[in-house]
């Protein structure tokens, strides 16, 4: 499986003590400018690819409504045009910024964070050997990972825990964007049957996506944050953490998950 030729660049590195001078691979990263109505509204750092699906996502995330995205002609532009029919630009009151390491940075007011999500009211419940394996079978799939070790995933699965959508991003943020991007033009929101899992650790932003797009269980390597951990009680989202070597952490919602 190799990583798509956009994800990843060639660099020199000195590897020390050895001393040697060698072509090395790491994660692309370049700013998208997100449009809508020729309007900017959104500036991200990301890895290139599946643009649409990351614009789509986002704007999800935010409550704005999009319909469709497209890309310019010229593809070097770092673009995309965000098909919104009833965005109202006085909305929004600030400049988005988002970095690829915390999604909410720049943003003026905590308020503009918190955006409006219905509770997840979701029956689905899950056997823990199925959130168990959800980490590996994301890992397998992480083919830009795999050349640089410098990106995030997001996978979305299925109840059975088969994959439907991987996307990798050097923000963890965007990765989960893309994915949601994804199952948005699949039209699967909401994903009520459905579990998001993620390499990383669990912040306030990748659970009220999570919840914007109606999914009940979220699953990740790492740690929440006591934020994260908040939101996803209130939301009614499943949250699983530490989940490697067999073992589960669940914070929030642990009906959902079946020993």
């Amino acid at each position: 499986m190799d990583a798509p030729p956009y994800s990843a660049a060639a660099v020199d590195v000195l590897r020390l003590p050895a001393g040697a001078t060698e072509r090395d691979r790491v994660a692309v990263e370049e700013p998208l400018e997100i449009r809508i109505a020729g309007r900017p509204v959104a500036v991200t750092m990301r890895t290139p690819g599946h643009d649409e699906e990351l614009a789509l996502g986002f704007c999800l995330s935010e409550g704005l409504k999009p319909r469709e995205a497209r890309l310019p002609d010229d593809l070097a532009a770092n673009r995309v045009e965000v098909d919104a029919p009833g965005f109202d630009p006085a909305r929004l009151q600030r400049s988005f910024y988002t970095s690829s390491s915390c999604g909410v940075c720049g943003k003026g007011a905590l308020e503009a964070i918190a955006v409006e999500a219905p509770r997840v009211e979701s029956e689905l419940q899950l056997p823990l050997a199925v959130v168990a394996s959800l980490p590996d079978r994301l890992r397998e799939a992480q083919a830009a990972f795999e050349a640089t070790g410098g990106l995030h995933a997001t996978g979305l699965f299925s109840a059975a825990g088969e994959p439907l959508c991987v996307r990798e991003d050097v923000g963890r943020h965007n990765a989960m964007d893309k994915v949601i991007g994804w199952a948005y033009r699949e039209q699967l929101l909401p994903l009520a049957r459905h579990v998001l899992c993620v390499s990383g650790r669990l912040s306030f932003e990748l659970v009220q996506k999570a919840a914007v797009a109606g999914c009940p269980v979220l699953v990740a390597v790492g740690a929440p944050s006591s934020l994260a951990v908040d939101l996803a009680a209130d939301r009614g989202v499943t949250l699983c953490g530490f989940v490697r070597g067999g073992s589960v952490n669940v914070y929030t919602e642990s009906w959902r998950i079946s020993g």
